[in-house]
This record gives C-alpha cells, sequence and structure tokens, in this order.
C-alpha cells in the first residue's frame, strides 16, 4: 500500500449540497430556508431562543452575588520572589511591595495588593509590605529571618470615585 492508494471507503463522505442553484435541484429559490423571515436572512444567530417557550438561561435561578467592594489582589508565591533575588531583579536589601515586584518582572500588573503564598522556599532575608498573607507565607518568611508587614490594601477604583463625589 502507498500513500497515494489510500481512499475513503465508498458512500463514507457525501458530496456537498450546492444550494441554491436552480428550482430543478430541489434546493434551489429558498436554499433550504424556507420564506421570508429574520431566519432566511444571512448572519442570523439567535442565541438561546426556544421559539418563544421561556428559555433555560431564563429559567434557571439566580445564584450567587459579585461584591463590588471586593480587592482585586494579586497572587504572589515565595518561589518567583527567590528566584527574581537569585537573578538580582530584586533587591533583598529593600522592602518588597507590589511596585517593586511589577519592576522585577514578577507581577505583569499591580492590582489593589499582593497576596502573599507560601508556595516555594524563601532564603534570603527580606521584609514585605503586602494586603494579605498565608500563615505558611508569614511563617517562611519569618524563618529566613524576613518581616511581613500586612497593610490594608488600596481602594479599587469604584470606591474612589464614590469619596471623590462626596
Amino acid at each position: 500500500m502507498k500513500l497515494n492508494d489510500l481512499r475513503d471507503n465508498p458512500g463514507s463522505s457525501p458530496a456537498r449540497t450546492r444550494v441554491g442553484r436552480g428550482i430543478g435541484s430541489g434546493k434551489g429559490k429558498t436554499g433550504g430556508r424556507g420564506v421570508k423571515g429574520q431566519k432566511s436572512r444571512s448572519g442570523v444567530a439567535i442565541k438561546g431562543f426556544e421559539g418563544g417557550q421561556m428559555p433555560l438561561h431564563r429559567r434557571l435561578p439566580k445564584r450567587g452575588f459579585t461584591n463590588i467592594f471586593a480587592k482585586d489582589l494579586n497572587i504572589v508565591s515565595l518561589g518567583p520572589v527567590q528566584a527574581a533575588i537569585d537573578a538580582g531583579k530584586l533587591d533583598a536589601k529593600e522592602t518588597v511591595t507590589a511596585e517593586t515586584l511589577k519592576a522585577a518582572g514578577v507581577l505583569r500588573h499591580v492590582k489593589d495588593g499582593v497576596r502573599l503564598l507560601g508556595d516555594g522556599e524563601l532564603r534570603a532575608k527580606v521584609s514585605f509590605e503586602i494586603a494579605g498573607a498565608s500563615r505558611s507565607a508569614i511563617e517562611a518568611v519569618e524563618k529566613a529571618g524576613g518581616k511581613a508587614t500586612v497593610v490594608a490594601p488600596k481602594a479599587p477604583a469604584a470606591e474612589v470615585k464614590a469619596e471623590y463625589k462626596a
């Protein structure tokens, strides 16, 4: 058997029906779309419409809520912080904040604050100024001889606007 001998089984893939090619083809005139109306036009997809029946997304109950006052924190593990210190991108003598982590390339964007997690190993003596930390992260920082100061996260943009209006 050769590659140029490979064929599909006969009848396994039917020929594509060419619609709109004359009344004698059986799929001419309206091209199988019926007559008139929104769905006979091109570019129409009525998502979630169930023929007038109450759609599924409206039949199901609402659950939960979105807390508009929630802080959006950057989550950082100890491993990438130690890697940045080893690479010389982060100075262990300075206090580590969200801005210094962004400058070191550990974070892409500075959000409302940084939450430190205890994944990875920290060998350097570093002091952190962060919005939150897990218990294991604080223990790891103190074990390495550093200090983790938890400060209040900065206010999200919605709160700042509300204070500005008042």
